[in-house]
């Protein structure tokens, strides 16, 4: 059969779409590699959530078609957010692809390839919410941790924010379905199970008119080989005094909470469409911080946004110096087509926007360097991911480090310790970002 060299990119979620169709490649009886090279067909399941990730996209499809040109690629095929935003612009500017996959479509990528090698070119655009919400996955993570996707869409409508348009409105899985899927992960080594969707405390809304995610959390601790739950996008608003009990009252949801605020300013927030206020965010942040003892905070922030003025951007940073959220993505606003914002009063020039991010940057590694300092003399628990041959040291994730995101907790140990075990290290150091100890 062809071989398919497959890269995806973007976020987590994203991830476990191409997940998804590796399956169904596999079943078909496609060969699967990272390489794209040498192949028959290259696969990229695109992001187009910001520029950025439209121009990383961009610059994969641009290698692509280099390496047809080349002749060491036969077929290209583009899937994911990208093709679903820009479909005609694709096509009229990269003649080269021979098929473009929507996201309400990606589970027809069997088919699509198949057409493909046939030399057909070939579109496929169901709408957002037509895609299944169930299908079987090949893991692109070790096997140790894995991304598990509860629900799809979103129905928050943020003024910059694409994703409805991209994926449709909120559907959530079924329970059961949700549950089962994590037992199957937890059996083939899954010890790490990272619980995301767009909204994951609007899980159940579209089902019963109520946030479900307790409940699911709880069911998932119920796994005995589970150990460690972290729970990814948790808009403030659906954090609800239940859903605070059951983080705090499992020993196997790990204290760790992405939260999203995008901003503090209330001006700033009624025009993102977002439903909380300063007051609102304040106060959940205390409530956390009591009710979960040592909990770390990580927060997504958009600087920039049209109208932001420097007095509003100081708020901002004030809020950041006095609340010290540990972790923290910033994000230079990004002028998104049909988006509400994009045709606002006020766009900010692009260089004060990164002026901005910069300044916001600067001022949480701060932050961060203030809590790994606090850490010193600390034992945490580390799940291991492997051994750096050049430092001589192993190296993992604490509770307090989401793969890919944040930092690695570096220390010497016995011989012999395999990724995906567990070690309880002190720490004595840190070292731009990480951490650096010891094992017991």
């Amino acid at each position: 059969m062809a071989k398919i060299g497959v890269v995806s990119l973007g976020c987590s979620k994203n991830q476990v779409d191409c997940e998804h169709m590796l399956s169904l490649l596999d079943e078909r009886g496609y060969e699967l590699t990272v390489e794209l090279n040498n192949v028959d067909a290259v696969l990229i399941n695109t992001c187009g959530f910001i520029g950025d990730a439209r121009d990383e996209a961009y610059e994969y499809i641009k290698e692509a078609i280099t390496l047809k040109e080349e002749g060491s690629v036969k077929k290209i095929v583009v899937s994911g957010c990208l093709a679903e935003l820009s479909k005609s612009a694709l096509k009229k500017e990269f003649p080269e692809i021979d098929a473009l996959v929507g996201c309400g479509s990606y589970l027809e990528i069997a088919d699509v390839l198949d057409k493909v090698f046939s030399d057909e070119y070939t579109e496929a655009f169901a709408r957002p919410e037509a895609a299944p919400l169930e299908c079987g996955r090949v893991l692109t993570t070790p096997p140790y941790t894995a991304f598990i996707k509860i629900a799809e869409g979103c129905s928050n409508c943020c003024s910059y924010c694409v994703i409805p348009r991209l994926r449709g409105r909120l559907r959530s899985r079924d329970m059961d379905e949700v549950v089962k899927e994590a037992e199957a992960l937890a059996e083939t080594g899954a010890k790490e199970l990272i619980v995301i969707a767009q909204d994951t405390g609007s899980y159940g809304v579209d089902r019963s008119g109520k946030s479900e995610l307790p409940k699911l959390l709880k069911k998932l601790c119920a796994i005995e080989k589970v150990e460690w739950i972290r729970v990814h996008y948790l808009y403030p608003d659906k954090i609800s005094d239940e859903l605070i009990d059951v983080i705090a009252g499992e020993d196997k949801i790990v204290k760790y909470l992405d939260i999203p605020i995008q901003h503090i300013n209330n001006r700033l927030l009624r025009e993102m469409n977002r439903r909380d206020t300063r007051e609102d965010i304040e106060s959940l942040f205390v409530k956390l911080r009591e009710k979960i003892p040592g909990v770390v905070i990580r927060t997504s922030l958009i600087v920039g946004f049209p109208g932001e003025t420097e007095e509003e951007f100081e708020e901002l940073c004030d809020f950041l110096k006095e609340h010290k959220i540990e972790r923290a993505g910033v994000f230079a606003y990004s002028r998104e087509e049909g988006t509400r914002a994009a045709s606002m009063d006020g766009q900010i020039d692009e260089e004060v926007k990164q002026h901005r991010a910069e300044l916001v940057g600067s001022l949480q590694a701060r932050v961060m360097d203030e809590y790994n300092s606090s850490m010193t003399g600390k034992t945490l628990k580390v799940l291991v991911e492997g051994f750096d041959r050049y430092s001589e040291c192993y190296f993992g994730r604490s509770f307090a480090d989401s793969p890919e995101i944040d930092g690695k907790v570096f220390f010497k140990g016995k011989k012999g310790i395999r990724p995906g075990e567990f070690a309880q290290v002190t720490i004595d150091d840190e070292l731009d970002g990480d951490l650096l100890g010891e094992a017991k």
